[in-house]
């Protein structure tokens, strides 16, 4: 099967249009139509139908154009696997400030040379993520999918580490003097989380922790950003909240606010990787294995249902076919 020829049929069936699947191309209108007419040869099968418009997918079109992005996402990895300063190794985090993020600079500050982009999808279904994954927008994305069952083959998801959970408090706060605190300690305190939304990861996380260790999680209000939400912490003598130990916040000193870490057990968030099962990014064998150095948590955690406990002093492989 000619390549180019399923890369042209991607292109007009995602651009409608065969004169500008050409162009972005960078050859001719009629070299395009040729190369999709061998193309449903090979097949045995019309794949477009011409309108006033320009062309519309057949069923049979539908049904093979999930298959053959595939195909030529798996061509551009190959290319990209061999050719010195192919496109950068691009991974979708949470947020900038996220143990995330962080634990990606700081494999990055100690590999300068890798060709890194991150970026942050602002989405909150995780299938919409897997789809991006899937288009080959972004070559990997620390998600997960709390029900691994729905993956689509060509999907998968491992563990990457997981992040310690800390009550964030103001000094007025009665737990601020705490060097540590269980998670019974925390009944009855009032953990403002704004902003959880329906049916992602961190609300199935949420649900479970309360349930669990009978807490009060309370996600009422807007979220007007970390800024905010520290402002309100400063000046409160009852508001808590609970963030991962490694992310990032920055705050004015006269804030005084306190991280406590949770102990007997630590709350753990698992941070999942969600990349391709064929072909990925040549790129992500090494920050993978960078998640395996990571400091181990202690034997008494706490993970949801869904988590995947990852084994002890290995770091979770990448399959290469």
């Amino acid at each position: 099967m000619d390549t180019e020829a399923v890369r042209s049929f991607v292109r007009a069936a995602e651009l409608g249009q065969l004169q500008h699947a050409a162009d972005e191309l960078g050859v001719t209108q009629q070299a395009v139509s040729k190369r999709i007419a061998a193309l449903e040869r090979v097949l045995d099968v019309r794949l477009f139908t011409r309108t006033a418009r320009g062309v519309e997918l057949t069923l049979d079109g539908q049904a093979f154009l999930p298959h053959a992005r595939s195909i030529v996402t798996g061509v551009d990895r190959a290319i990209t696997a061999i050719r010195p300063g192919s496109r950068a190794l691009r991974i979708d985090v949470l947020g900038l400030r996220s143990a995330q993020a962080v634990v990606l600079h700081d494999y990055w500050r100690s590999h300068p040379e890798t060709d890194l982009d991150v970026v942050t999808l602002r989405v909150n279904d995780p299938r919409l993520v897997v789809a991006a994954v899937q288009a080959g927008d972004i070559d990997a994305s620390f998600r997960s999918v709390t029900d691994p069952a729905t993956l689509p083959r060509d999907v998968r998801m491992i563990h990457a580490f997981d992040s310690p959970s800390e009550l964030l408090v103001g000094p007025r706060h009665p737990l601020a003097s705490a060097r540590t605190l269980t998670p019974t300690q925390l009944r009855r305190h009032r953990i403002w989380v704004p902003g959880i939304a329906p049916r992602s990861e961190w609300a199935d996380f949420y649900d479970q922790l309360a349930t669990d260790f009978d807490l009060r999680v309370d996600a009422t209000g807007p979220n007007f950003g970390n800024e905010v939400l520290l402002d309100i912490l400063a000046d409160s003598a009852d508001v808590a909240t609970l963030v991962g130990s490694r992310d990032r916040y920055i705050w004015p000193t006269n804030h005084d606010l306190r991280r406590i870490p949770i102990v007997n057990p630590t709350l753990a968030y698992p941070l999942s990787l969600i990349l391709p099962r064929e072909n990925p990014h040549p790129g992500l064998r090494a920050i993978i294995n960078h998640f395996g150095s990571l400091a181990p948590l202690p034997e008494n955690v706490w993970r949801p249902s869904w988590a995947t406990t990852p084994r002890r002093g290995d770091g979770p492989p990448v399959e290469h076919t």
